[in-house]
């Protein structure tokens, strides 16, 4: 049965998940790459970027645990790119390049239609006009019985956890503060829908903590 996930999704001690003033400059806000910096030098995220080198370990782990058994995910359209309003055409078609690294279909949270359109890798990028369980009924049947991971941005994972689907959150603290931003739960009650922590592991980069939800509390 498939579970809706939260992986290797980084956050500041003081709960920023992004920075603030995002752009096309500096997609991840100001100070927002630091966030990130436990993964960037694993092998997992390397190997990604075509290189055959990195770090194992920990940090590694995780990022690797982050990609398995997922058949689709799910993001909101300011994680796809920041073009804003009405699509003004087609030529964005995401960060990655031509082979971004899902691999399987990818819903995009948006209030505009546009036609899906495959990459390279078979990701296949679809747009989901009628919210976010419409995204998670599509991304279910897409994802065959494996699990569907939700790759941010911030207001797209409070959007599930509010609704009370998420089974599962892995997060990796950075030591590192941001000061604003958009903070990850603001006015969420983890306690009040059922989460506890079943890991935690120490590194010199990150605190990685896993959440999970309690199976009397589960949708």
């Amino acid at each position: 049965m498939s579970k809706l996930k939260v992986s290797a999704f980084s956050i500041s001690i003081d709960g920023y998940g992004a920075g603030a003033r995002q752009s096309r400059e500096n997609p991840l806000g100001v100070g927002g790459s630091a966030l990130h910096e436990w993964a960037f030098g694993t092998r997992t995220f390397q190997r990604m970027l075509g290189n055959e080198s990195g770090s194992t370990g920990v940090d590694d782990d995780f990022a690797a645990r982050s990609f398995a058994n997922l058949g689709a995910w799910i993001m909101g359209r300011n994680m796809f790119g920041p073009v804003r309003g009405p699509w003004p055409d087609e030529t964005w078609k995401g960060w990655w390049g031509a082979n971004p690294p899902y691999h399987v279909p990818v819903f995009v949270l948006t209030h505009h239609a546009r036609a899906p359109f495959e990459m390279q890798g078979g990701t296949i990028f679809h747009f989901v006009t009628d919210g976010p369980r419409a995204a998670l009924d599509r991304a279910t049947a897409a994802a065959r019985g494996k699990d569907i991971r939700i790759g941010g941005g911030v207001a797209t994972i409070q959007q599930y956890l509010r609704a009370g689907l998420i089974d599962e959150m892995h997060l990796a603290i950075a030591p590192v503060l941001l000061g604003s931003g958009e903070r990850l739960f603001n006015d969420i009650d983890l306690v009040g829908l059922g989460y506890r922590c079943t890991e935690h592991v120490r590194t010199p980069k990150a605190t990685h903590v896993v959440l999970a939800r309690n199976a009397k509390n589960a949708s």
